[in-house]
């Protein structure tokens, strides 16, 4: 595969929202880089600023592909930096440092992910980079937040760990078993990066109608918090931790494997058992309330639906509860979902030729917003580590051959 080739749609016939954005990234791992992604999906350019040597962390994950000069890159930086370019530069030199606040004001924003406090303490904070690019909109994603006091801003942060803390976790947790630790993947991670881009939209139109750049602090657990809404809601409302929903929300098992069903309200219920053959059960007293549903859940209901659909493959029972009105859909396998019609059909597969001689491509999850004056990409393949150092400072600050060359002999950029 040839630098900047296509792996997701042509050329564009439509401008897209952000054109004409730019994005500095000091960014690494996921949180930031799914924002950033997003936002480039949308039209705006990324720059991904990547320390030399190893890169951004998420290229050290596993499983991994080799790039062509046979470094291996992870499958968390494989998903997370399509149609980005990389320069390599050493924030801990003071050179390096020069070079990002140099760059600055050539972007409309700078955003970084690292612990909070790091970027202060490197001299790249928002107040730094304010004072060399005032309509700057500076974007700060950590774990728990970089402008509020708060007891854990020293602690690191990966998304299990926000998961757990949110309560969602406890809150889902049966019996005595341990609770299931990331059951959906890095909802810390793409959670935050979801209200980064909110939030950098909103400060962009702000500094639209004002003139006025601003700091954007995006704190993961804050964003979990909001996702998992139920459980300080549930709380207020005299809901005890561990005890379930008064509704139907639960796995059965039709003829090639599992299904999801979601009752919720008392008419739901009464198709429910029609469908399954037992419409008296609309009046039976023991489920006369919500709570009697799930008290006879597993004695009474569970043998009746799951007998019902025993001889219905999953695709099959949904599509009969469907038509009954009722909320239900398959449990997908993995090699069922990426060759499933809607996944093709709304392009939510985006394949990246490897690199290494294996005929499998990567596959990529595409992009979820769809607008319909916006075309659907093209996008292009992830940078390799420092592939567009020198384009970049060349471009953006003039440097020359023989300054480049000099910073790269001293370790300043790769």
């Amino acid at each position: 595969m040839q630098l900047g080739d296509v792996v997701n749609g042509d050329a564009a016939p439509f401008g897209k929202p952000l054109d004409g954005v730019r994005i500095l990234a000091l960014e690494q791992m996921q949180a930031l880089p799914f924002a950033t992604q997003l936002l480039g999906r949308l039209g705006a350019e990324v720059v991904k600023v990547e320390p030399p040597g190893r890169g951004d962390s998420g290229r050290g994950s596993l499983p991994a592909m080799a790039d062509p000069d046979g470094r291996l890159v992870g499958a968390t930086f494989l998903r997370n930096n399509l149609s980005k370019r990389s320069v390599c530069i050493d924030l801990k030199s003071a050179e390096g440092r020069q070079l990002v606040l140099d760059l600055a004001p050539g972007f409309d924003v700078v955003a970084e992910n690292s612990k909070a406090g790091s970027m202060d303490r490197l001299g790249l904070g928002y107040d730094d980079l304010a004072a060399v690019h005032p309509r700057c909109i500076y974007v700060s994603v950590s774990g728990f937040g970089t402008t509020v006091d708060t007891p854990y801003r020293s602690w690191p942060a990966f998304a299990p760990v926000i998961e757990a803390m949110s309560g969602i976790y406890d809150l889902r947790q049966e019996g005595d078993d341990p609770p299931a630790v990331a059951p959906v993947g890095a909802l810390g991670d793409i959670g935050a990066a979801l209200f980064a881009v909110i939030g950098i939209q909103a400060a962009l139109t702000h500094r639209d109608r004002t003139g006025e750049g601003q700091h954007v602090d995006i704190a993961m657990l804050d964003s979990v918090i909001a996702m998992t809404d139920i459980v300080m809601n549930f709380w207020s409302l005299g809901l005890p931790s561990g005890t379930p929903p008064a509704l139907i929300m639960h796995a059965f098992r039709a003829s090639d494997g599992w299904f999801v069903l979601q009752v919720g309200r008392e008419p739901q219920f009464a198709a429910l058992v029609d469908l399954v053959g037992h419409p008296e059960w609309a009046t039976d007293e023991r489920f006369a309330t919500r709570h009697g549903w799930l008290e006879h859940l597993e004695d009474v209901l569970r043998p009746a639906i799951e007998g019902w659909a025993a001889s219905q493959t999953r695709d099959e029972a949904c599509a009969a509860l469907a038509a009954a009105g009722l909320a239900a859909g398959p449990v997908r396998r993995d090699e069922e979902l990426v060759t499933d019609r809607h996944v093709a059909n709304r392009a939510m597969a985006v394949e990246m030729p490897r690199t290494d001689e294996v005929d499998q491509p990567v596959l990529v999850p595409g992009n979820p917003v769809r607008m319909s004056k916006v075309a659907m990409g093209p996008e292009t393949r992830v940078p390799w580590l420092g592939e567009h150092t020198d384009e970049v400072l060349g471009g953006e600050l003039g440097l020359g051959a023989e300054r480049l060359a000099d910073l790269r002999t001293r370790g300043v950029i790769e």
